[in-house]
């Protein structure tokens, strides 16, 4: 338990201290979220919120994972994720196309499922 806990922390220093996106947008972002999922229960309710919810952050969750194994922890690029050395030190400098190409389609598959399930 403990492990996992560690591993927790870990990522969530990362998702914290991470230069891939400004700032700006990762408190915007957060405010976008916010907007989204209360425009989202005005039109369609709770119940549909609760699933769209559940199925996007499941899916989002999956994103992470998938992103963090194989860039060895954010040590390696991957994909659209750029790591450089600095100072012999890996760094995170960008991530792209395809990580937000999967947050869309998370979006997408969420709606599909929260209007055809409920």
């Amino acid at each position: 338990m403990t492990n996992l806990l560690k591993e927790i922390i870990e990522d969530l220093n990362f998702i914290k201290g991470h230069t891939l996106q400004p700032k700006w947008y990762k408190i915007l972002k957060v405010f976008l979220m916010l907007g989204f999922f209360v425009g989202h229960l005005f039109l369609f309710g709770m119940i549909k919120t609760a699933v769209f919810s559940g199925v996007f952050f499941s899916l989002s969750f999956l994103v992470h994972l998938i992103y963090r194994v194989k860039t060895d922890k954010w040590q390696r690029s991957w994909l659209d994720f750029v790591v450089v050395k600095e100072n012999g030190e890996p760094r995170p400098i960008r991530i792209g196309k395809y990580y937000y190409s999967y947050i869309a389609f998370n979006v997408i598959i969420s709606l599909v499922v929260s209007q055809l399930l409920v």
